[in-house]
Parts: C-alpha cells; sequence; structure tokens
C-alpha cells in the first residue's frame, strides 16, 4: 500500500493527528475543572493552597508512598533530591545518556560530576553492567560514587532489582527519574515506592499532567520530606532562612487541576495500554516495537519503535498527517554542555544506536482504532 492511499483512508476525526489529545481529555471533565479552578480564585490562596495539600495526600495514596512534596516541575523534583542528599563538587552521579536532558543538567548545577551509562536496547532503560563499570570506574579516577538516576524511559520502570543490588554493595542513593512513568508498576508495587526518592513531572503532555508546569517527589523518609518542604520554599524553616533553598512550589491552580484529572487516570491507563496493544499486534515483526519486561506494566508516555527506516517512515507520516517525534536524536554525551563529561568504561553504543533509529508515534488514551489503524498502515508502507 502507498501512502497515498494511506492519506485517502485517513479519518476523518483525526486532521492532523496530534502525538497527544488533551482537547479529548478535557471535554470529558471540563465542567469540573472549570469548578475547581472558580474555587481557588474564591479562596485567594494561588500558591501551596489547600488543592496541594490534598493532592499530595491523594498521590500518596496512589501509589503508596508515606510522603509526596509537589514542587514547581519535574525537573526541579531531580534537583531537590540532590540538595536534600548534599550532593555536589567531588561526587559522582550515574545517568543514563538516552534521556532528556533534564536528568544530567540537575547535577551539573548541583556541582557533581555525572557519569553517563549506557541503555539497554529492549527496555531503552539503564544498563547495570554499565553501571557497575562505571562505578568502579568512578572510583579509580577519585570521584567519590553518590547516587544513581534511574530514568524509567517512555513509561517503563527501570531494572530496580539489579541497580539496587549494585547501589547497597557500593553506597549509592538510588534515584527514580519517573517523570514519564508515574502510574506504572513493578512487580506489584507502583512507581513512587521503588527507590528511595522519586521525582516526576505533571508536564501537559505526560501520562497525568497539568497545564503548565508541575513536578512532586515521592519517599518515605519522613525527615527528608520535612527538608524537601523547606528547600522549595527558599531554604525557609522555622529559624529563619536555615537552609540555601530555591523558589519551586506548586500553584494551586494546577493542583486543582490535577486532582479533577486524577480520577481519569486508571482508567486512561488502561486505554494507553489497549492503544500499545493494537499498535504491536498491526505493526508486528516490520518494526521492533515497545518490549515491557515480565513484571512490569508502563505508563506509555511514549510509544516509541525503532527501525532502519525511520527517515522513510518520519517522511510518510509526515505526508499523511500523522504527527511523530524523535525521543532523542543525539545522546546527551555527545550534546555541547556535556560532551567533556565521563562515561561508562563499556562505553554507550546502545544509547548512540537507538538515537539513530527511534521514533515516536501518537500515543494517548483517546485514539480511536480507526486512527491507530492508519498510522500503522502508514508506517507499513513507509
Amino acid at each position: 500500500m502507498g501512502v497515498e492511499v494511506a492519506v485517502r483512508d485517513k479519518p476523518k476525526t483525526e486532521a492532523p493527528m496530534t502525538m497527544i489529545d488533551l482537547a479529548a481529555q478535557r471535554r470529558k471533565i471540563a465542567d469540573k475543572i472549570d469548578q475547581a479552578i472558580a474555587r481557588v480564585l474564591q479562596h485567594g490562596g494561588f500558591v501551596l493552597g489547600p488543592e496541594v495539600t490534598e493532592l499530595e495526600r491523594r498521590l500518596e495514596a496512589y501509589c503508596g508512598a508515606t510522603q509526596c512534596v509537589t514542587c514547581a516541575n519535574g525537573t526541579d523534583a531531580l534537583e531537590l533530591i540532590l540538595m536534600a542528599e548534599g550532593i555536589g563538587a567531588g561526587h559522582a552521579v550515574f545517568v543514563p545518556a538516552f534521556t532528556f536532558v533534564a536528568t544530567v543538567e540537575v547535577v551539573v548545577l548541583t556541582g557533581a560530576t555525572p557519569i553517563f551509562i549506557d541503555v539497554d536496547r529492549d527496555s531503552f532503560n539503564l544498563d547495570p553492567a554499565s553501571l557497575e563499570a562505571a562505578i568502579e570506574d568512578s572510583k579509580r579516577r577519585g570521584i567519590e560514587p553518590r547516587a544513581v538516576i534511574a530514568v524509567d524511559l517512555f513509561g517503563q520502570p527501570a531494572d530496580y532489582d539489579a541497580i539496587d543490588g549494585l547501589a547497597e554493595a557500593h553506597g549509592l542513593m538510588v534515584i527514580a527519574d519517573a517523570a514519564q512513568s508515574f502510574g506504572a508498576s513493578l512487580d506489584g508495587k507502583k512507581v513512587g515506592t521503588l527507590a528511595a526518592y522519586t521525582a516526576t513531572s505533571f508536564y501537559p503532555s505526560k501520562p497525568l499532567g497539568c497545564y503548565g508546569d508541575g513536578g512532586a517527589i515521592f519517599t518515605d523518609d519522613t525527615e527528608k520530606a520535612e527538608l524537601l518542604c523547606v528547600l522549595r520554599g527558599h531554604g525557609k524553616d522555622e529559624k529563619g532562612f536555615s537552609h540555601v533553598g530555591r523558589n519551586s512550589r506548586l500553584d494551586s491552580f494546577q493542583a486543582a487541576i490535577l486532582l479533577q484529572k486524577l480520577t481519569l487516570f486508571a482508567d486512561e491507563l488502561v486505554k494507553r495500554d489497549a492503544v500499545a496493544d493494537r499498535y504491536a499486534e498491526g505493526l508486528g515483526s516490520a518494526v521492533q516495537t515497545p518490549r515491557v519486561r515480565p513484571g512490569a506494566t508502563s505508563a506509555w508516555a511514549q510509544y516509541t519503535i525503532i527501525s532502519e527506516k525511520r527517515g522513510a517512515i518520519v517522511r510518510a507520516c509526515r505526508e499523511a498527517g500523522i504527527h511523530t517525534a524523535i525521543h532523542y536524536a543525539q545522546p546527551l554525551h555527545v550534546q555541547g554542555a556535556y560532551r567533556d563529561y565521563p562515561v561508562s568504561p563499556t562505553g554507550l553504543a546502545q544509547c548512540e544506536w537507538l538515537s539513530d533509529r527511534v521514533v515516536s508515534l501518537p500515543m494517548h488514551p483517546y485514539l480511536t482504532d480507526d486512527a491507530i489503524d492508519f498510522v500503522v498502515r502508514t508506517v507499513l508502507a513507509a
């Protein structure tokens, strides 16, 4: 089937077909969101208002963590964790090179040294063997290993069993970068409880997203949670400005919106799974489709395929009015700001291989079967 046929068969309701469809979601809860915003306008507690407190409690209940501290965005969530742990100059923090830049930029901003780790080709997540080699190498370099940021890329949790074993052996703090995976699980435990700290993002494109920026940190350490609350508010506690902090508070409007979206979240995750299953069935072996490890579920922040024909797929989709995205066209260790930092002695071959071949297709809970099938036909025809 040629591209022209695929275009002719395009569902009339999907023009153009975007990566996500926030409008469809809003239509389901528009009145409730409008009412929630109106309540914030009425009480006037615009920053860290009652909606923020309620959201933190609801998020704790959802994932099973004992403490949730919201903040201004997912990047701040990561940086606040590093600050709370006193991580800085002379310390090594291990990060995968195949991820969004926020994961590494917070390490550099604290003064610590990021060390780049390779990833597993099938899961896109951190490769424990690469991590182990990098830990030993950092010791030889005289850089103290302090933490590993395990990114749950595209929505699937990393291999925390293997990561935890290495962390325990070498005294590392494990931080889950769950900007894309909130709502997923591993061996019956939900994201938010898989590491000492979990950072997530509520950016609008995330599986649980607000209408601006927002983030949260999950932990079971009450004292650290109290410190995080201080750090997000300029470092002020009951004695005054006792810490160097930052301004990273969630506003009440975003919390109000998230509270309404949380009512849809469980159902939307089921629908995301159904979309992923239909993609996988339709695409078959023509491309490499995402693989979820046994015992894991994915939040499906992205549906990312691997193909040697990426350029042709992107062009065919563009001509058919289908949006695609490349996450990520260049691994972090070749980016100008980060190319001089250490890499695992095993190399970063998988990060480089994936960057040349991945492409993300539309993924959201409101994709119809017809729309999914149209994307599939377009990809297969490329």
